[in-house]
């Protein structure tokens, strides 16, 4: 039996950190056995909100790239391409763009948050409304049974299968609904408590040197009522426990040690340090491996490229008809 299909993309924003690794990366690795993965470099999406300054965006697709081979994304597993490279997907977002009711758009969740949130930018354009419409093109166009998502983006997703279902109304059963594949993942917060975020410059990344790690971990928020190390502790609104969470075993020993005034926040910042180094040593080794050639990326690109095109093609054939193109 053919494995289910799997579509999952990032935004290439650049150097990925920890927090991608713990929310989405993780989980990428780990069904790459299981399921025919596709895994895109969104760069058009990214264009929806950063239209005004491309300069870094080829580069900041390339190390994303980068970071995704890091951590143990394989091309021989997975098909690794990018979204602009793949002109069906223009194609598809057009022909959906005729049948999406403006209405869907306007009541989705994430367009009016961020309309709120980023003011730094000028969001009244179509590209940004329309951009669960190009989402659902880049799903629907390589017929994904299933997309990983975490409990806040079924929103997004029962979008994409209303689309589907409204094609296949109109013109025949051509589309696949996809399944939301849950996944669970660890909520990793910035080094000011905030979520971690490259914007906010409160992140640690994938492939971080020590002396970084160093001196990140130093800087992170701590129980700001604990003044001296044999003070009782609060861990739960503490950053410092929330990595413990994540990278220690005895997280739990910990937690009961802070909250008894056993260990100060120094030491235990200490340890921290060496475990998060001791996890991204070998992400950083895999990272220079890649680096020392020059065309891996590439050709992972172009590879990817090619089976992505592959499948892609088969569908607008399919689409075309059902349309009568």
């Amino acid at each position: 039996m053919p494995k289910k299909r799997v579509l999952s993309g990032m935004r290439p924003t650049g150097r990925l950190h920890l927090g991608h690794y713990f929310g989405a990366l993780k989980n990428w690795i780990s069904i790459q056995e299981e399921y025919d993965c596709f895994y895109m470099v969104a760069d058009w999406h990214a264009l929806t909100t950063d239209y005004a300054d491309t300069d870094g965006l080829k580069n900041n697709s390339l190390e994303m790239v980068v970071d995704w081979l890091t951590v143990g994304i394989d091309p021989d597993k997975s098909v690794i391409f990018r979204q602009s490279d793949v002109p069906e997907h223009s194609e598809l977002f057009l022909l959906l763009s005729m049948i999406t009711p403006l209405g869907w758009l306007f009541r989705c969740p994430t367009y009016k948050e961020q309309l709120k949130e980023i003011q730094s930018k000028d969001l009244n354009n179509f590209g940004f409304l329309g951009y669960p419409v190009l989402q659902a093109a880049d799903i629907l166009l390589y017929k994904a049974q299933a997309v990983p998502v975490g409990e806040d983006q079924l929103a997004h997703l029962e979008l994409t299968r209303e689309i589907a279902r409204r094609f296949n109304n109109f013109y025949g059963n051509v589309m696949v609904e996809p399944q939301a594949l849950l996944t669970k993942s660890a909520r990793v917060p910035g080094l000011d408590k905030r979520k971690m975020s490259k914007s906010y410059g409160n992140s640690i990344l994938i492939a971080e040197t020590e002396d970084e790690i160093v001196k990140k971990v130093k800087t992170m928020f701590t129980d700001p009522l604990r003044i001296k190390a044999t003070d009782a502790g609060h861990p739960e609104g503490c950053v410092v426990f929330a990595f413990h969470e994540i990278f220690n075993n005895n997280s739990e020993k910990r937690k009961h040690e802070c909250m008894q005034g056993c260990i100060g926040c120094a030491a235990c910042k200490r340890e921290l340090t060496a475990m998060i180094c001791e996890f991204t040593k070998p992400m950083m080794q895999r990272r220079q491996d890649i680096l020392s050639d020059k065309t891996a990326v590439e050709n992972v690109l172009k590879n990817g490229c090619i089976k992505a095109r592959e499948a892609a093609v088969q569908t607008m054939k399919e689409i075309r008809k059902a349309i009568k193109l």
